[in-house]
């Protein structure tokens, strides 16, 4: 996890009073980069900005802004001169000079502009001038706000522009093309931390509402319509709920198992001191809930639910953390992540263990053969993906036909997809520059229309060396099982019939459920949080405080997609199942309202010793001294 910025958009507006810009105010589109004299790839740039500028006039304006190359004194102090010229003529004279004069920033080239402003003395050209120094300092901090980590970074009205720089692409973007318009929007709209868990509460709401719908016995109908395939007289059938519960679901725990591997191998739970404290905090928000339902519900059929107020859905938890903005620190969205991780896997074991069906052990001698199969593949360094897949196609048609919940496909294929040692990048870099750069002595032959076959394949060799199968994986699919697959679970999970008559008889099963996610799951949390730390197993950051690591065990109440999915397979009496659907909603949306109190009104660690700091001067006060 990091806690770089992420945003898309520009930190600081454009200003025609400070900013140094080429075209009219009023022009239709505004191109801002932030660029570096020092930096080659910007001098690349620079021409194909001038092409762009020539074929779109007056209704372009171009702003420059400084970011001079981390580590580089020389691009720091060219961006110093040019800040000391006394218009913008002078500037873009200068800017221009900088930019194209050679192949590389060096000193004569700061001599040359240093004496077109008058500056030609080398002990002039060391002078620190207030003035331009705060410039561009100025603009090196909104490069950092505005999400800029390497140069040139462009934004075309406001927004990054992360395509190519040729000129078509530009053009694309700037004239906004429909497919450029749809993908800004998407891509503006996964940006959005709090995205997932909004889509996924629309689905729900959507799924609610059509239920009690006069469409509600056909929306209904729909999700078990029967589906399938036949080979010959062999035919495969599930209904479209199943499909979704069992086969596309497992691209969620696919995500979920690569989650936690990456975890704990480069994230918060690769440090055992940094992952004690989540992980018992995790614990301590499994078991306390479990056991609470045990003492509300009855014995008998519903006893098998205790599994129900165990999970925590991330999506719900993470994204009101983050609309609450600066009030919660990012160790503790951290920690809250890292807990929801290791409760995943209390989940998906206690699935695996407790929610499956009779076992067929022909079926899982050849589960057992293909995870052998996988294992091989990992320790023969086989980094392409496809072999995995294949192998995981098959490993869930055994799982299925075994007995136990198929999902369960999507954790173990995510232990084998392989990670790969970080690569140089210094040497792909220069191997990628060496191909681009013979290529493009051999760009205006004839018959010569692009480059040729060995360099896009060394290319893409590059480029999937630059990460491993697993990252890559992950980074595709994660936002499919965000935007599409959980909220398609809760469209045909979520609906449930708002009546009496699906509440009556079931009390016990709902205040169970019901205790266990809105007392329980804090409860648990927060006891075994403090349990850690008075043991002096974990230590707890000193970024947040004790309330505000009670606001997140509230937030943890939130059930949701987890807590569904366990009690679809609890609970296979249709009733039973609507009762605990109502339960989970009442008790996460609770939750939810109880977590965003806690987190709105809770002060951060200093607060509370500066509070405790004048309680103790008071009372001494009043007793006196000792």
């Amino acid at each position: 996890m990091s806690d770089a910025p992420s945003t898309t958009r520009l930190d600081r507006p454009v200003d025609p009073a400070y900013d140094h810009i080429l075209g009219p105010e009023n022009a239709d589109i505004t191109l801002v980069e932030y660029g570096s004299y020092g930096c080659p790839y910007c001098r690349a740039a620079n021409e194909r900005i001038a092409a762009v500028r020539d074929r779109f006039g007056e209704r372009l304006r171009y702003v420059f802004r400084h970011r001079p190359v981390t580590g580089s004194d020389i691009a720091v102090r060219a961006a110093e001169l040019v800040e000391r010229t006394e218009d913008a003529q002078q500037f873009w004279r200068a800017h221009l000079t900088l930019m194209t004069r050679s192949e590389t920033l060096t000193e004569d080239d700061l001599e040359v502009v240093a004496g077109e402003l008058g500056l030609a003395s080398s002990g002039a050209l060391q002078e620190s001038v207030a003035s331009a120094k705060a410039r561009v300092d100025a603009d090196i901090r909104s490069a950092r706000a505005s999400g800029v980590t390497f140069t040139p970074t462009f934004f075309i009205n406001g927004r990054r522009y992360e395509g190519a720089w040729d000129d078509s692409s530009f053009a694309d973007a700037m004239l906004g093309s429909l497919g450029h318009r749809v993908r800004t929007a998407a891509l503006d709209f996964a940006s959005w931390a709090p995205s997932s868990g909004v889509l996924l509460l629309i689905a729900s709401i959507v799924a609610i509402l059509v239920t009690n719908s006069a469409f509600g016995p056909a929306f209904g109908a729909f999700w078990e319509d029967p589906a399938g395939f036949a080979f010959g007289a062999a035919r495969f059938e599930l209904s479209i709920r199943d499909w979704i519960n069992d086969a596309v679901l497992t691209i969620f725990f696919l995500v979920v198992g690569l989650e936690i591997k990456r975890e704990f191998t480069v994230g918060t739970l690769s440090n055992k001191r940094a992952a004690a404290l989540p992980i018992a905090a995790a614990i301590g928000g499994m078991v306390a809930p479990a056991l609470l339902y045990l003492l509300i519900a009855p014995e008998g059929p519903w006893s098998r639910g205790w599994g129900v107020p165990m999970a925590t859905d991330t999506a719900f938890a993470v994204a009101l953390i983050v609309m609450l903005g600066h009030r919660v620190p990012v160790a503790l969205r951290i920690f809250l992540t890292a807990a929801a991780i290791v409760d995943d896997i209390g989940a998906i074991t206690v699935v695996a263990i407790f929610y499956s069906g009779e076992l067929h052990l022909a079926y899982v001698a050849g589960a057992i053969a293909i995870v052998g199969a996988l294992a091989l593949l990992n320790r023969w360094h086989v980094y392409r993906v496809t072999p995995y897949l294949l192998f995981g196609i098959a490993l869930w048609i055994c799982i299925h036909a075994s007995g136990l919940h198929a999902t369960l496909t999507g954790v173990v294929l995510s232990l084998f997809i392989p990670t790969r040692p970080p690569p140089n990048l210094d040497a792909l870099m220069a191997q990628a520059n060496a191909i681009v750069t013979s290529e493009a002595r051999h760009g205006d032959e004839i018959l010569r229309h692009g480059p040729s076959l060995p360099a896009l394949r060394a290319l893409d060799t590059i480029h999937d060396r630059l990460e491993s199968p697993a990252d890559r994986m992950l980074r595709h699919v994660a936002p499919r099982s965000s935007y599409l697959v959980l909220p398609l679970f809760a469209l045909a999970n979520a609906g449930v019939v708002l009546a009496t008559e699906v509440v009556s008889g079931h009390g016990a099963l709902m205040a169970a459920i019901a205790f266990g996610l809105v007392v329980g799951k804090p409860l648990g949390l927060i006891s075994a949080s403090a349990l850690a730390v008075r043991l002096r197993l974990a230590t707890k950051p000193d970024d947040y405080s004790w309330s505000q690591l009670a606001g997140a065990g509230a937030l943890a109440g939130i059930g949701f997609t987890m807590s569904l999915f366990i009690a679809a397979q609890a609970f296979p009496v249709a009733s039973d199942f609507a009762a605990a659907k109502i339960a989970v909603f009442g008790a996460s949306t609770l939750s939810a309202v109880i977590g965003v109190i806690v987190l709105w009104r809770a002060r951060a660690p200093r607060a509370e010793a500066h509070s405790d700091e004048v309680t103790n001067v008071t009372r001494l006060t009043q007793e006196g001294p000792p």
